[in-house]
């Protein structure tokens, strides 16, 4: 054989044999691939924690962002195809709420929105309160149905919305919680816009893309159905459709999905445990959405431009969490109150003649009581005065109300200087009482700082207005008259101390 024809027969053999080797390898490559993509479609987003010693393992699992694009498309539609509950009484909420809590505790966020139907332009309560965790799991709580014939919203439904520790995200929440304080009296804390996220860590989406139908089409490529039909649904009927279902859930779920998208959460080179990625949440919580310039969104708004909103009145958030003392950056909380110069509670003791302690009182009270020669003093330290008559009633048990000592300190917040009584029933409603509801009885007083007191009278002054405006309660109080009087006749008012609101033909 030709030397040439040898070496030409051995470079063909050589050649074949890397084409076969390098067919073989990308056929096995493939098919691992194929096992791993069916791996990860079977795996859950959590598992279920069944014993002790692999909890740290699970925590650890999921207290870290995914690490691939695909894992993060993957969680996207499991979290779209959860399981959904519909709430209509304390026990359905008390189940949901166990799994609700189990999510929160992993990652405090929840995503939120709120459904309502409005009858000749004017909006009704909030029918429906949806709130969806990471993992998808969404709640439908019919707040009608839960309050209805005088029940109590379940306390950890309250403290929930409450918490400032667990998120509450989606497009236009901020004028959702307004409407659920106006409603039901409902304060809801840790909102957060995802619009402004959006605007923030998205530099390709334009303010005229900001619906959540649109941001949902955009950064998750998922198309949400927006139809009349069935945002104007009837959301008070005695049973949903399962398109109504499914449509109140997907506008939570994918709320909380592009929360976790916009965090990086399903980034591929994201390595950052959850609480540095909240710090993209930096100045973002429970700040209303406005876009500069105009003060107010001026693009495609969430809801086709949120024409419920637009129903329940433009003002409604101006006048109830617009106002809020919190926001006033100008004038620090609290400023403007006058707070106590001496203690509240000087926690006396008044005991009945055969030695029973009946209650406790300031040093003044206790003092008269000497005074007028119809109480002994037992002690200083502390200061008990023995009665010289049988009281008119003596305490049930040991654990009675007036028999604890009070200390000195808000009850809010536990500061323990500048604070102010609180009367928690308000005066102008009191005087109205029944003349056995207006004995001299002191468990409706409380000590607030002055901070907390310029929280708590704003949002009495927006129930009494609620009262004033449903069942003409009185605002009778110079507290109240300050809130309705017109800022322009305050304003001259405090410019010429003789000046008052008299008709203008009287005034000269």
């Amino acid at each position: 054989m030709p030397r040439h024809a040898g070496i030409t027969l051995g470079v063909a053999s050589l050649v074949g044999t890397t084409v076969g080797f390098l067919v073989l390898w990308k056929y096995l490559k493939n098919r691992r691939k194929q096992l791993f993509a069916a791996g990860d479609h079977r795996d859950t987003v959590t598992d279920d924690i069944e014993s002790d010693t692999n909890k740290q393992l699970i925590i650890k699992h999921v207290k870290e962002p995914l690490k691939t694009e695909s894992a993060g498309i993957s969680v996207v539609e499991k979290i779209l195809v959860a399981n959904v509950e519909t709430v209509s009484n304390t026990d359905e909420w008390e189940n949901v709420w166990s799994l609700l809590k189990k999510d929160t505790d992993v990652y405090p966020v929840l995503g939120m929105d709120c459904e309502w139907v409005s009858v000749d332009g004017k909006a009704n309560p909030v029918s429906l309160l949806q709130m969806s965790s990471y993992s998808g799991f969404c709640a439908l709580v019919r707040l009608p149905q839960m309050s209805r014939n005088g029940h109590v919203l379940p306390k950890t439904l309250l403290n929930l919305l409450a918490d400032n520790g667990v998120l509450k995200v989606g497009v236009g929440c901020w004028e959702d919680s307004s409407k659920l304080l106006n409603d039901y009296g409902l304060s809801v804390k840790g909102i957060v816009d995802i619009r402004y996220l959006a605007m923030r860590h998205r530099r390709d989406i334009f303010q005229n893309t900001l619906s959540l139908k649109s941001l949902s089409e955009t950064i998750l490529s998922f198309p949400l159905d927006k139809s009349f039909q069935l945002r104007c649904s009837n959301w008070d009927a005695d049973e949903f459709t399962k398109d109504q279902v499914l449509y109140a859930a997907r506008d939570a779920q994918v709320s909380v999905a592009l929360f976790l998208h916009l965090l990086g959460f399903f980034s591929t080179d994201s390595t950052c445990p959850w609480e540095s990625l909240l710090g993209k949440c930096q100045g973002l919580v429970d700040v209303p959405f406005k876009i500069k310039g105009n003060g107010i969104s001026n693009g495609e708004v969430s809801r086709s431009s949120r024409q419920r909103k637009e129903r329940a009145g433009d003002q409604l958030t101006q006048n109830t969490q617009g106002n809020d003392p919190r926001r006033n950056k100008r004038k620090p909380l609290g400023v403007g109150y006058s707070a106590r110069k001496s203690p509240l509670y000087d926690n006396c003791f008044l005991h009945a003649p055969d030695g029973q302690p009946l209650c406790t009182c300031d040093r003044k009270k206790a003092q008269w009581y000497l005074d007028k020669g119809i109480g002994d003093l037992v002690s200083t330290a502390p200061f008990i005065v023995k009665l010289r008559f049988e009281p008119s009633g003596r305490p049930e048990s040991s654990g009675d109300y007036y028999l604890t000592v009070k200390e000195n300190i808000c009850v809010v917040c536990g500061k323990r200087e500048s604070y102010i009584r609180k009367n928690i029933v308000p005066h102008e409603y009191r005087r109205h009482f029944p003349v056995q509801m207006k004995d001299h009885n002191s468990h409706d007083v409380l000590l607030l700082c002055t901070s907390c007191h310029a929280v708590s009278n704003y949002y009495d002054s927006h129930l009494k207005q609620q009262l004033a405006e449903q069942f003409n309660a009185p605002i009778g109080c110079e507290e109240g008259m300050r809130l309705l009087e017109d800022p322009a006749h305050r304003q001259l008012r405090a410019w010429r101390p003789g000046y008052s609101m008299r008709p203008t033909h009287r005034m000269g």
